[in-house]
């Protein structure tokens, strides 16, 4: 189901997503969870546009409760922004490309 995205789990997160140069977008989501479906093929676009300036992940909470917990996810699908190890921008629940795109606008004009 992630198609062309990265996935990360507990035990790749610092490295992948913490340790990163660039921003990085997680993607919190489950299979049975009907709008983190519903965005997965903006979040694929994105990646596809605009990947050498924001970097776009999944992880999935069923298998990776850990890192969900740290960082206080309660709904999905969520999709924080981190840069610099630190969480930049949180965005909760399905939206359209074009609203998307909005929110990561600090991170892909650069």
């Amino acid at each position: 189901m992630a198609g062309n995205l990265k996935i990360v789990t507990d035990d790749s997160f610092d490295q992948e997503v913490l340790n990163n140069e660039k921003p990085v977008l997680v993607d919190f989501w489950a299979a049975w969870c009907g709008p983190c479906r519903q965005i997965a093929p903006s979040l694929e676009q994105i990646a596809a546009e605009y990947g050498d300036k924001i970097e776009i992940v999944k992880i999935n909470i069923d298998e990776n409760p850990g890192t969900a917990a740290k960082y206080g996810v309660m709904s999905i699908p969520t999709l924080n922004v981190y840069q610099g190890g630190e969480v930049a921008k949180t965005i909760v629940g399905a939206k359209p490309k074009a609203a998307l795109l909005r929110d990561l606008e600090e991170f892909i004009t650069k």
